[in-house]
């Protein structure tokens, strides 16, 4: 991982960046913003790079990157040329080699249907470190299986507390077969590249020899595309939100196919009052929900809910 994210950067800053690079276990963010100071997120922990790339806590130390230098980042990003990528760049981010996304700010280029065209003039980049957490799904496996059968199953989480990193290590463990189940079939509608954390189409992160992978596709197009085309037996998604996603999940459990999603959510009550705002789609759809969180000194937990205990 130390040489893909050094690989992001153009060849004449990656010295600049290689302290910051060689802490790519605990690092999450790497922050740049257009004359403002160079930011490392770690965990909650903030931190900056100073002139010389050394690690320091005191913003006023911290070196700041020029419009012209971020314009240089994004065009080794897009291996110079930013037309190959425009759809990425019309969305506000790319998804590099290693799984890394790279989220982008700056002006936006509208179409003649007021839909944003890309962006251009940027004044802000948000790299997110992808991290791969082989085993993260370990102790809640043993909730989500009933006769070897793979529960329809929500995961809800603030931001932060692991939901996608939970997800993605499901879909590996389901994919391959583990002591509940034998390796089933699992189709990813990977709207963000966040899950597979795909590269010209190839997954970076390992989702499992069975995992069939739609990118930067719709939720909604994605998940009856791969129901026509690949015969899932288990369909997952990240950040359920809209309607048309809840029916789309309802179709695809009709069909027998057992769904996995996340959701942004501060807990149990969070989700309870938005399925009483639309009880029609939310009842029956899930049989579990993984509630994630911190506890008063930031550790992370979960708790499980079956289907009884959550739509009350």
């Amino acid at each position: 991982m130390f040489e893909s994210i050094l690989h992001m950067f153009p060849m004449e800053m990656r010295e600049f960046f290689r302290e910051a690079a060689s802490r790519e276990g605990t690092l999450s963010e790497i922050r740049l913003r257009a004359r403002r100071p160079v930011m490392l997120l770690e965990g909650e922990r903030e931190w900056y790079l100073d002139g010389r790339g050394r690690i320091t806590d005191k913003p006023e130390l911290a070196e700041r990157v020029s419009p012209e230098q971020l314009e240089e980042i994004l065009q080794h990003l897009c291996h110079y040329s930013l037309y190959a990528f425009e759809e990425e760049l019309r969305q506000g981010f790319v998804t590099v080699a290693g799984g890394h996304r790279v989220g982008l700010v700056g002006q936006a280029v509208l179409g003649e249907d007021g839909e944003v065209r890309t962006l251009k003039h940027i004044c802000g980049m948000n790299i997110r470190i992808a991290h791969e957490v082989k085993g993260a799904a370990d102790g809640v496996l043993p909730w989500l299986y009933r006769q070897g059968q793979v529960k329809n199953t929500l995961i809800l989480s603030p931001p932060g507390c692991g939901k996608t990193t939970l997800l993605r290590d499901l879909i590996r463990q389901i994919s391959r077969g583990n002591a509940y189940g034998r390796g089933q079939k699992v189709g990813v509608v990977d709207e963000r590249s966040e899950i597979a954390g795909c590269f010209l189409g190839q997954p970076q992160n390992d989702v499992g020899p069975r995992t069939d992978v739609l990118d930067a596709c719709p939720k909604v197009l994605g998940m009856r595309m791969l129901l026509r085309s690949m015969s899932p037996q288990v369909i997952a998604i990240d950040e359920l939100g809209s309607r048309q996603e809840l029916e789309a999940l309802h179709e695809a459990a009709a069909g027998g196919v057992r769904i996995l999603a996340t959701l942004h959510g501060d807990g149990l009550k969070d989700l309870t009052s938005r399925a009483a705002r639309d009880r029609a789609l939310w009842q029956g759809l899930f049989d579990c929900v993984v509630v994630l969180g911190r506890d008063r000194e930031g550790r992370f937990t979960s708790r499980f809910y079956h289907q009884g205990e959550w739509e009350g």
